[in-house]
């Protein structure tokens, strides 16, 4: 069995080759790399992997800009293998990334997304530590000195509460990303949007503590370039009503609460209040308040 990775890519051609270096690095051959190019506007990345002769890597381009979420459908429709990875096209797999994922999939089939071990890097590719990750691998992230499985109510509560999940590093089942789809309404929270379908449909998630993974966090990310404008709150508010309805739903009463309160998204809205109120930006001080202090409303 090999491990389907996909790099759906839209960014800094120079940090592209460096993930894909990584991947041809792994101790282990099962796996396949296939990097989809959302029409990306450099002529130099086609010519990398026109030089780069490597049968195991595919490269693809899209004749026009998908965006993030049908890029990414674009990606799971090509899959041919059990286990799928969507990885950042600017992160870096450890050389037994591939090595532990599989391993632990042999010894848990029953987890439907696998969690590695993670570290961050900065923008050089040295690793650093930053608030929101000391919050999220010590705070909020279940302990975890062996491979543990987690599922449910308990599960779906802990991740709407704090998505301590690292989007690019996750393994899952392909038949269950098929099954519960990207969401077209949430392009910076459909990581967690798919995650907790998933969790709702019955699928168990494997925290793995072993650190195999460099999840690179910088300025230049999709999420942190739109949040300081409050983009990425509206759509947030709007996903954790749904989600509160979903959990609702199924008798989850706690995950409905925690999807109600969302209390580290609220926080992280008021860490960048001090941002825009030196900047006099009123509307996105109004939005980001609102956001940070409002009650969560039922969708319409």
């Amino acid at each position: 069995m090999a491990l389907d990775i996909f790099v759906p890519f839209w960014g800094d051609p120079e940090l592209l080759k460096e993930t894909v270096r990584s991947v041809q690095a792994q101790t282990v051959d099962d796996w396949q790399l296939t990097v989809v190019d959302d029409a990306y506007p450099d002529p130099t990345v086609a010519e990398y992997f026109a030089a780069l002769d490597d049968p195991r890597v595919t490269y693809v381009r899209n004749e026009q800009n998908l965006g993030i979420t049908d890029n990414y459908r674009r990606c799971v429709s090509m899959a041919t293998e059990e286990l799928v990875v969507l990885l950042g096209c600017d992160d870096v797999m450890l050389p037994d990334y591939v090595a532990t994922v599989l391993d632990a999939h042999r010894r848990f089939p029953q987890a439907h997304i696998i969690q590695p071990g993670v570290e961050v890097i900065g923008a050089d590719g040295e690793v650093v530590s930053t608030l929101v990750d000391t919050v999220k691998q010590k705070v909020t992230m279940p302990r975890a000195s062996q491979p543990r499985l987690l599922a449910g109510e308990e599960l779906a509560a802990s991740l709407l509460r704090a998505d301590w999940l690292y989007w690019p590093s996750l393994v899952f089942r392909r038949e269950s990303m098929v099954a519960a789809g990207f969401r077209d309404d949430y392009p910076l929270i459909q990581d967690l949007a798919l995650e907790i379908d998933i969790i709702a449909a019955g699928g168990p998630l494997l925290l793995v503590p072993h650190v195999c993974f460099r999840y690179r966090r910088h300025d230049a990310s999709a999420s942190s370039a739109t949040s300081g404008g409050g983009k990425r709150f509206d759509g947030e508010r709007r996903y954790f009503a749904e989600a509160a309805e979903q959990m609702a739903a199924l008798g989850w009463r706690r995950a409905a609460r925690a999807a109600r309160w969302h209390l580290t998204s609220r926080a992280h809205a008021l860490t960048l209040l001090p941002r825009v109120l030196v900047a006099r930006d009123s509307g996105t001080v109004r939005m980001l308040a609102h956001h940070a202090f409002a009650p969560t409303r039922r969708s319409a």
